[in-house]
């Protein structure tokens, strides 16, 4: 009697990505059915069919249809979880967050006070010294300075908007450039960060995640970039 191919279950079970549509898994298993009835109708009296071997035939079967219901059982909890995911996102809509770049924004008042966006970084280990360069569009160097030490994880920190001399600079784009030290000078493995303040959310790119839109300046990122919210 023929028996269902243990790649197939393989596949079923997602090893290799291929599953089968609903009317592939209902031929499967009419024509396993179909072939079931007619090898026992066509059976020898001598010899019949093993208990055995016809109840390891139904478990097959059985377990064809068992994984089917099992990916089609994930599927919706996907998609349950991908939907609370975007609800929870829309509470970020207005609020600032730390993601991976390396800009920082220069604003003033009326009265020529500076505001600057924040900057940071993320460690995987604790830096004994972290320098931080302030450089222009042009690439001419604002400003340099040493920001000590800093523990491992997502850190921030305010730029006063002068540069090495003092002096109040122009409102506009500017980039931050870190450098962290161990405590033998090696440099660290870091991700800067930038602000950004999330104007919507798109529940589903296409990949199954939430993608927040951060402006044109900063366009888009994933839900799982965000590494603080300010």
């Amino acid at each position: 009697m023929s028996t269902i191919d243990p790649a197939m279950l393989s596949n079923l079970n997602g090893s290799s990505g291929a599953q089968l549509k609903p009317s592939a898994s209902d031929e499967l298993r009419n024509s396993f059915l179909t072939l079931l009835i007619t090898q026992l109708q066509n059976q020898d009296p001598l010899n019949p069919m093993e208990n055995a071997e016809m109840t390891s035939q139904i478990a097959q079967i059985n377990t064809v249809s068992g994984i089917e219901e099992l990916n089609s059982t994930l599927k919706n909890i996907t998609s349950q979880m991908d939907a609370n995911q975007a609800l929870q996102a829309t509470g970020l809509i207005g609020q600032g967050v730390m993601v991976p770049g390396n800009k920082i924004m220069l604003e003033q008042d009326g009265e020529g006070k500076p505001y600057t966006t924040p900057f940071g970084i993320e460690l995987a280990k604790p830096a004994n010294t972290l320098n931080a360069v302030i450089v222009g569009q042009g690439g001419q160097v604002i400003k340099r300075y040493n920001l000590g030490s800093v523990e491992a994880g997502v850190q921030s920190f305010q730029w006063d908007g002068k540069n090495d001399q003092g002096e109040t600079v122009a409102s506009g784009r500017y980039t931050v450039q870190l450098e962290a030290l161990d405590a033998e000078g090696k440099a660290l493995d870091s991700t800067a960060l930038n602000y950004a303040v999330v104007n919507s959310v798109t529940p589903n790119d296409g990949n199954g995640s939430v993608r927040l839109d951060l402006g044109a300046i900063y366009g888009q990122v994933q839900l799982d970039q965000v590494k603080q919210i300010l």
